[in-house]
C-alpha cells in the first residue's frame, strides 16, 4: 500500500470523531495509511465475541479469518467468503506477511502468545478483556506495545461510552468531593464455577481442534464443558466473574480516580476449588494517595453479592454496578458503565460549566473498533490502549492472587512483587505447553 503522512487537521476531518472539535495526543513521526485506504485485518478467533469484533472492524478489509472451532466461527466464515481461513494463528501470521493488524478473540489463556507474536511482528492489535491471563503477561504486553510501537486497544467497549467519559471528567473536576469509598458488582459467574474436573469422556468434535485450542494450557481430555463458552468457570483458561467483568465494572472508577496499582488485596469467597473461581467473593483493594488524590478502599462483589443499599439511600441495585462515595456527593452508576445518579439530587445540567476533555460518540461500540482503526493508521491513541488496559488488568487479576493465595497480599507494583508471601509470587505466572514462543 502506498503510505502517506496524514496531518491532524485532515485527519480529523475523515474520522467520525470530528465532530468532538477536541485535541488528541497525535502520533507526528510515524509513516502511516492515508485515512481512506483500509486496513488488511485478520481474527484470531472468529465465532462468538470474535464474530462481534470482525463485524465492528468490516469498514476494512477482513483478509484472514482463523478460528480453531469451525462450527462456532461458520457464520463468520460464510459473511466474509473472501477471507483465507486458518485454525493456527501461528501459520497464518508467518504465511500472511499483508496483514495489518490483528484481533484476538479466544478465550482468556491464548490472549498473551496470540498478541505478542503479532506485536513482535509489527501488527497492530485488537484484544478482548480482560487483556491477558495472568498479571504477568500484562506487564509484558504493556511493555511489548511501547517496544514494538504498534497500536493497540482492549475490548472493554463501554470505554468509548459518552456517558463513562463524562462521568470521568466530573469525578476528577471534584464534583464529589474526595473520594475514599468505591464499590463495583456485577450478577456473574452466568456459567458454572465452584465446580471440579469434568470426568465424562466425550469425543472431540471433527470441527474442532482440540490441541490448538488447549495451545499454552495443560493437556487435559476434551468436553463439552469447556468449548465454546463455560471455559470462563476453569483456572487454566479463563480468569472468572471478577476477570470478565471487572474490564467493565472497573473501569470508570479505575480511570476516574487515576487509581493506579493497590497496596494490598484482600478476598473472601465462597465454594472455590482447584479448578474453578469461586461462586461468589467479594475482594477489597487499598489505594494509597497519589496525584494528589486521597487514599481509596475499593470493593468488588460477584455471585450476587452486593454492596450496602444504604449507600445510595436505599436505592435498588441493580444486577452491575458502580457507586463512588465522596465527601460532597455520591454517584451511582447502575449499570457497567452508561448515566449515572448525584444522590445530592444535582443533575449533569448542572455541571455544564465543567469542561469536555474527552471525545463523545453517540455509538460506543462502533466508537470503540473505530478508534483503534484510526490510530493503525497513525492517528490519536485509543483510549483503552494498552498503556491504560495493562495496568488496569494488572489489578483486576490481582483479585484472583488475593483469592487462590487465600491471605492478604501487599503488592509492590514496580518490582511486580508480593511482599509478605513468597508463594502468592508463582500465581502471577504460568507454565505454557512448548510450541507457542511465549
Amino acid at each position: 500500500m502506498k503510505k502517506n503522512q496524514i496531518h491532524r487537521r485532515s485527519f480529523l476531518q475523515r474520522t467520525a470523531l470530528a465532530t468532538a472539535a477536541l485535541s488528541f495526543p497525535f502520533i507526528s513521526t510515524r509513516n502511516v495509511l492515508g485515512a481512506n485506504e483500509r486496513l488488511n485485518i485478520a481474527a484470531i478467533g472468529a465465532g462468538g465475541k470474535g464474530a462481534v469484533d470482525v463485524d465492528g472492524c468490516s469498514s476494512e478489509n477482513i483478509y484472514a479469518l482463523c478460528d480453531v472451532d469451525e462450527k462456532n466461527a461458520a457464520g463468520t466464515f460464510q459473511k466474509f467468503p473472501k477471507a483465507k481461513l486458518y485454525k493456527d494463528f501461528r501459520k497464518m501470521l508467518e504465511q500472511e506477511k499483508s496483514i495489518d493488524a490483528v484481533t484476538i478473540s479466544t478465550p482468556d489463556h491464548m490472549h498473551f502468545p496470540a498478541a505478542m507474536m503479532a506485536m513482535k511482528m509489527g501488527k497492530h492489535v485488537y484484544c478482548q478483556k480482560p487483556l491477558t491471563h495472568t498479571v504477568e503477561e500484562a506487564r509484558r504486553l504493556t511493555e511489548a506495545a511501547r517496544k514494538y510501537k504498534v497500536a493497540t486497544q482492549m475490548g472493554n467497549q463501554g470505554h468509548s461510552d459518552k456517558w463513562l467519559r463524562r462521568n470521568v471528567e466530573l469525578v476528577q473536576s471534584g464534583v464529589l468531593g474526595k473520594v475514599r469509598e468505591a464499590h463495583c458488582w456485577t450478577d456473574r459467574p452466568i456459567w458454572p464455577q465452584g465446580v471440579n474436573r469434568p470426568t465424562d469422556s466425550t469425543l472431540v468434535p471433527s470441527t474442532l481442534d482440540w490441541e490448538a485450542w488447549l495451545g499454552v494450557a495443560p493437556e487435559r481430555p476434551y468436553s463439552p464443558a469447556y468449548v465454546p463458552f463455560k471455559w470462563r468457570g476453569y483456572w487454566d483458561f479463563g480468569t472468572g466473574a471478577l476477570g470478565d467483568m471487572g474490564c467493565h465494572v472497573y473501569d470508570m472508577p479505575y480511570w476516574a480516580l487515576k487509581l493506579g496499582a493497590p497496596i494490598s488485596v484482600v478476598a473472601e469467597q465462597e465454594g472455590m476449588t482447584q479448578e474453578s473461581p469461586p461462586k461468589a467473593s467479594t475482594i477489597t483493594y487499598e489505594f494509597g494517595e497519589r496525584e494528589g488524590l486521597s487514599a481509596t478502599r475499593f470493593v468488588w462483589y460477584d455471585g450476587g453479592r452486593k454492596p450496602s443499599a444504604e449507600l445510595v439511600k436505599g436505592k435498588k441495585l441493580g444486577t452491575n454496578g458502580v457507586i463512588l462515595v465522596g465527601d460532597k456527593d455520591t454517584l451511582f452508576v447502575p449499570s457497567y458503565w452508561g448515566r449515572g445518579e448525584f444522590l445530592s439530587g444535582s443533575t449533569y445540567d448542572d455541571f455544564k460549566s465543567v469542561a469536555e476533555t474527552l471525545p463523545k460518540a453517540s455509538n460506543f461500540d462502533k466508537c470503540h473498533y473505530e478508534e483503534w482503526i484510526m490510530a493503525c493508521k497513525g492517528g490519536p491513541k485509543a483510549y483503552s490502549n494498552f498503556d491504560y488496559a495493562g495496568p488496569l488488568t494488572e489489578m483486576i487479576l490481582l483479585g484472583n492472587v488475593a483469592l487462590r493465595s487465600g491471605k492478604k497480599i501487599e503488592w509492590n507494583a514496580k518490582k511486580m512483587k508480593v511482599t509478605n508471601d513468597k508463594d502468592a509470587n508463582r500465581l502471577l505466572t504460568k507454565k505454557y505447553r512448548k510450541g507457542y514462543g511465549v
